[in-house]
């Protein structure tokens, strides 16, 4: 038999085993029922203290996101306090992690591992080349047919891929009933450019059930970089379920409650399953490079009706923390030393990545203003002591080391070398944020003195 017989049989096998292939659907929800499913008021944290409300997000870029969120983690762990019950690690005290595209490969295995996350996701994801079986897997003729449908993306490969080498066939659900963190793994919907997340709040407005959802189908969503992937298409039931959606999305807003306002339009628009029977989600860094809106709309929605402040217990709460691990990146590039523009696809790649960078630094603008706000009406009234952990590249005092990190690429491959200094950027960075420091000093753990900056 020739090679060329040969591929034409495994090609024709291929697109009669293929003829059913589709992409896996999400479930209808039968009824809404706010006493089941993926809510983060239903999330188990054992070992988490009351005191302490604690946020982390976790930005995009690629393999480098995730090596510093790792090593984020790894340096919660390794911090410990005296408490009435024992010595607690800073890591067991996080309530919420909020994460898009590659830093949601890590999130997403912190809430399904825990602490079997070390050293597993170092050996199964960050130091092995997930970019170039992403491109095998598109250029094997066994998935020619499947793409071919139009019904079974680039993503939905990606979605397999991380589930073979490290999710193994895990569900929202099973998140969910591991104790640890509520973790949101966000994608932007691409119709409209909200951000879409994985919970069931989201899944409750497209009448659907998220605990079987795969987790490894929502980060390949949260990274379906946009031309290099495909969106990750979710079926619409709205309708369907009994679900009345909650007083701040459907009431009216004054013009100075714009934010609100638009999230809530936002929301409203899934209640549509007439037009809207399908929404594709690609890449979380879309709607939100940081992961930190999710917190902001968190913020809003309380804003527009307090009342549901009542359900999180805020009297126990003494400090509230908020740590972003932010892998921005700015490479060097050399464009303004010639006369010679660059050409379209390097200026229109720049144009998305400046836009996209300039909403970064905005949202990082209205997180602190957030907390300035909060200071302002916590003055005098409360015990409440604000933490907001604010951590990226830029940070770095000596200026080669600094640029090293900046220039970094964004991609899913990288040497197993910058992985190990990823890691230890992450441990490096909360130990010399001021705010990071503050918390530590305010738990009554001993601080190492802060080095003196270098002449640069």
């Amino acid at each position: 038999m020739t090679v060329r017989l040969s591929l034409f049989l495994a090609l024709l096998l291929a697109g009669v085993s293929a003829g059913c292939v589709n992409r896996p659907p999400n479930r209808p929800l039968g009824q809404s029922n706010e006493q089941s499913g993926y809510y983060f008021h239903r999330q188990p944290r054992p070992n988490n203290s009351d005191e302490t409300l604690f946020l982390v997000a976790f930005s995009g870029g690629g393999t480098r996101a995730a090596a510093l969120a790792y090593g984020v983690l790894e340096e919660l762990r390794d911090t410990t306090f005296a408490a009435s019950e024992g010595r607690r690690r800073l890591l067991d005290e996080i309530d919420v992690v909020s994460s898009v595209s590659g830093g949601s490969v890590t999130a997403a295995a912190f809430g399904l591992y825990g602490d079997g996350i070390f050293p597993r996701l170092e050996r199964d994801f960050l130091k092995r080349n997930v970019q170039r079986s992403l491109v095998m897997g598109t250029a094997n003729p066994v998935n020619w047919p499947k793409l071919a449908s139009g019904r079974f993306g680039r993503s939905e490969i990606a979605a397999d891929f991380y589930d073979r080498i490290l999710f193994h066939g895990a569900t929202i659900g099973d998140m969910g009933r591991r104790p640890g963190p509520f973790v949101i793994i966000n994608g932007t919907d691409i119709s409209t450019g909200a951000r879409f997340e994985f919970t069931q709040y989201q899944f409750d407005l497209l009448c659907s059930d998220v605990d079987p959802f795969p987790v490894s189908r929502a980060v390949a969503a949260s990274s379906a970089v946009p031309a290099a992937l495909t969106p990750i298409t979710i079926n619409n039931y709205a309708g369907q379920c009994g679900f009345t959606p909650p007083a701040w999305i459907q009431r009216r807003y004054r013009p100075d409650e714009g934010r609100v306002r638009l999230r809530a339009r936002e929301l409203r628009s899934y209640l549509d399953a007439t037009n809207r029977p399908f929404v594709h989600v690609v890449d979380g860094g879309v709607s939100d490079n940081l992961g930190l809106r999710a917190f902001l709309d968190g913020m809003h929605a309380l804003q527009a009706q307090p009342e549901l402040l009542g359900e999180m217990q805020p009297e126990k709460v003494k400090r509230v923390v908020v740590i972003s691990a932010n892998a921005y990146s700015f490479p060097d590039r050399t464009w303004d030393r010639r006369e010679r523009p660059p050409g379209s696809i390097v200026v229109g790649a720049a144009a998305a990545n400046h836009t996209l960078d300039r909403y970064s630094f905005e949202t990082l603008e209205l997180v602190k203003e957030q907390f300035e706000d909060w200071q302002r009406e916590l003055k005098g009234r409360s015990e409440i002591r604000l933490y907001p952990v604010m951590i990226n590249f830029t940070n770095f005092r000596d200026l080669a080391e600094r640029r090293f990190f900046l220039n970094l690429p964004t991609s899913f491959v990288l040497p197993p070398t910058d992985v190990d200094k990823l890691k230890d950027a992450g441990h490096r960075l909360l130990r010399q944020n001021r705010a990071y420091r503050e918390l530590l000093t305010d738990l009554g753990i001993a601080l190492a003195p802060e080095p003196p900056p270098p002449a640069e």
